[in-house]
């Protein structure tokens, strides 16, 4: 369980900012449960989806995402999974491969979150950011993620990682805007735990 506790390059857990905005997350949350909802929340809910408001700053590591206040979805599990840490719960990554475009090929990664919580184990969740047809929420123990699979050719990875996939560290750190991010999603069609 210590690697989903650790800080590290991309997750950085132990940078000032991000321990004072997991302290501050916390003071409200109480219980691990009440924590986790909270961390969950604010980063849904107060950090940008980079390509819903068309941002144009590209961001990776935890701590920028955080003073920037944007992020595509990967960049957005990294904060999650950082505030998560610094409150001393287990989190790690997931992903899904999911259609573009909804009409199948082209695929490309969606990043999420897992934490470990007493009561429930692992639970998946998404703080991707909702919008028209996105309802993510933090109802454990059933999850409630951002996105169906709706394509044969779609998964959803049971993988919980430590690390960020380098495709996606590739990803978000080659492309300088939010359009070449996109115009450069990363797909993989297998993930195991020990990608």
């Amino acid at each position: 369980m210590q690697v989903y506790l650790a800080a590290s390059e991309w997750i950085d857990s132990d940078h000032p900012a991000i321990r004072a905005c997991a302290a501050r997350l916390a003071e409200e949350g109480g219980t691990p449960v009440g924590v986790a909802r909270r961390c969950f929340e604010f980063v849904r809910d107060e950090i940008r989806h980079s390509w819903d408001y068309q941002d144009t700053v590209v961001t990776c590591r935890a701590s920028d995402v955080l003073r920037q206040g944007t992020g595509y979805c990967y960049a957005k599990s990294h904060l999650l999974a950082a505030l998560l840490r610094a409150n001393g719960l287990p989190a790690g990554l997931c992903y899904q491969r999911l259609s573009v475009n909804d009409t199948g090929a082209p695929f490309c990664l969606h990043g999420l979150n897992a934490v470990w919580l007493p009561e429930h184990g692992w639970y998946r969740l998404d703080a991707r950011g909702n919008r028209a047809g996105v309802d993510a929420q933090f109802v454990p123990p059933r999850e409630q993620l951002a996105f169906p699979l709706q394509d044969r050719r779609e998964r959803d990875f049971p993988a919980v990682l430590a690390e960020p996939l380098p495709v996606v560290v590739q990803a978000l750190t080659q492309h300088d805007t939010v359009q070449a991010v996109h115009d450069h999603l990363p797909d993989a069609e297998e993930i195991t735990a020990h990608a």
